[in-house]
């Protein structure tokens, strides 16, 4: 399939080779088919966008485990955090959602999004909205709120993400735990937070209600956990 006709912003590149690839991304650029298998079918992405992408093995299984716990009525999914559009890819070739809505604030990594959704023959069963997934909710989703649930992979910045065994969410950047929780609540009790795997499980649970259950799933590949998927709001994982 040929995607040429669409024009790439300055900052989205389709590399070919490993000498084309800045350093700081090449072992990303070596893992690019666990990215995305249809790499060479002319995906794009900026050079941060690298870092932020689920390998599409992992997004296909969290696509799948939501498809199959999805608390019933609940018919649309919107993901938070499209970047250039693993998990949305994913999301919609389950074909399980009569909608996806991805929401991007980054105006390249949208188009990046975008153009890879066609290069998976998925871009005709996705809404995208560029600009603050909060704000985005609140205004023009907020009248699908009663059929949705919320898919987020937000940043993983601040101190110690990287360096210490237990992750501290309260100062994940620039959006805490339980500024997420909180924002995404406004819209629907229904949400899957997608975190990194050292996350403080204890802080994840103290956002479960009375009576609830929240599983937290870790996502794993070539026999190491990637991250976490935690679940509020009803889902029957099993």
């Amino acid at each position: 399939m040929d995607h040429s006709t669409d024009e790439a912003p300055p900052e989205v590149h389709h590399y070919e080779c490993i000498s084309e690839v800045p350093w700081d991304i090449q072992n990303y650029w070596a893992q690019r088919y666990k990215i995305f298998s249809k790499y060479d079918e002319g995906i794009w992405l900026t050079d941060d966008a690298w870092f932020g992408v689920t390998p599409e093995p992992v997004a296909n299984k969290i696509a799948e485990d939501i498809a199959k716990s999805v608390p019933a009525g609940r018919s649309i999914l919107v993901d938070a955090f499209a970047g250039a559009g693993g998990n949305t890819i994913a999301f919609a070739r389950t074909g399980k959602w009569k909608r996806v809505y991805a929401i991007e604030k980054n105006p390249a990594v949208l188009q990046c999004a975008k153009h890879n959704a066609k290069v998976y023959g998925v871009a005709d069963k996705i809404t995208w909205f560029q600009g603050d997934c909060f704000e985005i909710l609140k205004n023009q989703l907020k009248e699908l709120a009663p059929y949705s649930i919320v898919f987020a992979s937000p940043p993983w910045g601040g101190p110690g993400y990287r360096s210490d065994k237990v992750f501290n969410m309260s100062t994940m950047e620039p959006y805490s735990l339980q500024t997420l929780y909180n924002e995404y609540s406004l819209f629907t009790e229904h949400m899957v937070l997608y975190l990194p795997r050292t996350s403080d499980v204890r802080q994840l649970a103290k956002l479960v209600k009375d009576g609830h259950k929240a599983p937290v799933v870790h996502y794993c590949m070539e026999g190491a956990s990637k991250a976490l998927c935690i679940y509020y709001g009803g889902f029957n994982i099993q």
